[in-house]
């Protein structure tokens, strides 16, 4: 077989490949993704999927002119080795590296940036729409997942395309898949256009029998076509997409880039919008991505013969948090578990299994979800919003319109909060303290160690008002052994040891692990300091501020978020309010910044904020 991968230059070249030479490309493609993945770690399952209709779509069009826009944009790794970036494989999701989504900056070929799901279609929707007002002729096609599309900004934009005829191209990836298996309506309906295909197999055979009559033929399959959405109507459960006023076609067999090239060549040539059904399989040509697809979604280094992953064997903070939620709700049958198409990635797996009739599973729809909780708490349920923090994001209005305003007794339990590394801006969990903080009476609570964060569940479970706990990915640093607060007075603080010095490190969450290793650095340069385990962010600890202030203390803030509208701007503002005479503060986080792709510990480090970063940061400030 040729290596058609270590010849490939240019993005021309795939329209010149013969079938057979373009069938032999996706076999190598599919191999350097294993193998390039296996070493890096990344999203693998998602590309491995998508292998075949990458290429279809660059024999089809020119993305030297057409755009085009991968929803999530986890499966761009095929766009990326198109488009010339495959020896930079080897810098995957690293710092300065090979980001693992689309980015505009990193080559003239991504045309938006994506991260988060359902965008892709309102974004083609907007370039289309520019197109057009600027008298352009060129393509733009949108690929979304079966899983994005239940997020309700999709149908937010099929609904505008479908009614102004826009002229886009939808490529509808359906792989019954987002991270875990897909739920809701949504699914179903697109279970029966997969079950369909007869209907679609019929209705060629048939035109294609008709033509070949001589004289009539053709016309016969004109005066047939005239009626043809009638026929849908009674053959195609639903014609939802046809319904909306969008052109459908599918479902195709996404891994058959004959067929596939036909059916794209084919949507060209249609004035309005096209919505293109392609049929494919999570992690196709890998039997381990194959057989646990929700496995080998986001990966971290494994051993490609044998399918295995290299794990670390702790606790982490979702396993604890699901864990405990199971004993909640064993004791109070009045908790309820909802998540966002996340069961896995927020630990609720084992809850679904134990409470099924109290587990609730939204799909993609954070902005439901909230809303749904809200709705239940104000019928005396406790409801537990298990969301990661860049997804909360996606809800804002939700949660200040429907549970702040209320003061309704919905829990956020905010998982991946602070940075998590490879996956970049679009994913980094560090401003969630910032916009909730800013909501009236919401009360925000961050545990310092795993065995805390199940000592805030139960004291948030037995509370009447909204409460976020946020806790980051992964576990405890085990070179730091920290015992576990086990009652909460809300906005009181903890010491840990005795106070000394003149120095009080005030720290959330995980950077009072990052403190306490600090404060033994500072030790062995003879500077005694405080450290503080800012368990509630909000509301703050005034009166220990106040005995801080009192007694000369110099404070130093030091959070997983951004500087402005976290805890140290917290401080700051009651300080201000209240008029005391303090002006020895140091707040230490990200300042005005997204936070790109690359390892925590080189992004800790950049920033300021492992241990000797904010060693010397403290002796910068006393000096």
């Amino acid at each position: 077989m040729s290596n058609y991968l270590d010849k490939y230059t240019d993005i021309n070249e795939v329209k010149n490949m013969k079938l057979d030479e373009l069938n032999d490309f996706a076999d190598e493609i599919r191999q350097f993704l294993i193998t390039q993945v296996s070493k890096t770690g990344g999203h693998l399952a998602s590309n491995l999927g998508v292998v075949e209709l990458t290429i279809s779509l660059f024999n089809v069009f020119d993305f030297n002119k057409d755009k085009i826009i991968w929803d999530v944009g986890h499966q761009s790794y095929v766009h990326k080795i198109l488009t010339g970036r495959k020896d930079r494989f080897d810098t995957l999701r690293m710092y300065k590296g090979l980001s693992g989504f689309p980015k505009t900056e990193e080559s003239k070929y991504d045309m938006f940036n994506t991260g988060h799901s359902s965008t892709s279609i309102s974004a083609a929707v907007g370039m289309a729409r520019a197109r057009d007002l600027k008298g352009e002729n060129h393509d733009v096609v949108a690929v979304i997942g079966d899983g994005a599309l239940t997020g309700g900004m999709a149908f937010e934009a099929l609904n505008d395309i479908g009614d102004n005829k826009t002229r886009v191209i939808i490529i509808l990836n359906d792989n019954q898949m987002s991270i875990s298996p897909n739920v809701g309506g949504m699914s179903t309906y697109l279970n029966d256009l997969r079950m369909a295909t007869n209907y679609n197999r019929f209705k060629n055979d048939f035109n294609l029998t008709l033509e070949k009559i001589p004289k009539v033929g053709k016309g016969m399959v004109q005066s047939i076509n005239r009626v043809k959405d009638s026929v849908k109507q009674l053959m195609v459960p639903g014609m939802l997409f046809e319904n909306m006023g969008i052109k459908y076609y599918g479902p195709i067999d996404g891994h058959n880039i004959k067929e596939l090239s036909k059916v794209l060549q084919k949507a060209q040539k249609v004035e309005g919008p096209v919505l293109i059904h392609v049929i494919t399989q999570k992690g196709r040509g890998y039997e381990y991505a194959e057989q646990s697809p929700d496995k080998f979604h986001g990966v971290g280094p494994f051993n490609h013969e044998n399918g295995e992953c290299s794990s670390s064997g702790s606790k982490s903070y979702s396993k604890v948090f699901g864990e405990t939620m199971i004993k909640l709700a064993e004791k109070n049958k009045k908790i309820v578990a909802i998540t966002a198409a996340m069961p896995e990635g927020t630990g609720l797996q084992a809850f679904a299994k134990e409470f099924p009739d109290r587990f609730f599973d939204v799909g993609i729809a954070e902005q439901h979800a909230v809303t749904m909780a809200a709705g239940m708490a104000s019928q005396g349920l406790k409801p537990v919003f298990a969301v990661y923090s860049t997804f909360l994001q996606r809800a804002y209005d939700q949660v200040i319109h429907d549970v702040a305003i209320q003061k309704l007794p919905v829990i956020f339990a905010i998982d991946r909060a602070g940075i998590v590394g490879q996956d970049g801006e679009t994913h980094q969990g560090i401003m969630d303290l910032s916009f909730l903080s800013s909501i009236p009476d919401m009360t925000i609570m961050s545990p310092k160690c795993i065995g805390e964060l199940r000592y805030m569940l139960k004291f948030a479970a037995t509370q009447n008002y909204p409460i976020a706990i946020r806790y980051p990915r992964g576990g405890d640093d085990k070179t730091i052994k920290l015992s576990p607060l086990t009652s909460f007075r809300k906005g009181r603080w903890e010491i840990l040891g005795e106070k000394a010095g003149k120095v009080a490190i005030i720290a959330v969450g995980k950077m009072v692990q990052h403190a306490v290793k600090a404060k033994e650095i500072l030790l062995e340069k003879g500077i005694k300091c405080t450290v503080v385990n800012g368990c509630f962010v909000k509301p703050i600890d005034k009166i220990m501020i106040e005995e801080f202030i009192n007694e000369g203390y110099k404070i130093v803030t030091v959070e997983d978020n951004l500087i402005s509208g976290g805890l140290g701007s917290g401080i700051l503002g009651y300080i201000n309010k209240t008029k005391l005479n303090h002006n020895n503060i140091l707040c230490l986080g990200y300042d005005d910044v997204f936070v790109p792709h690359g390892e925590t510990d080189i992004l800790y480090d950049i920033y300021g904020l492992n241990p000797e970063g904010i060693c010397k940061s403290i002796v910068e400030f006393l000096n």
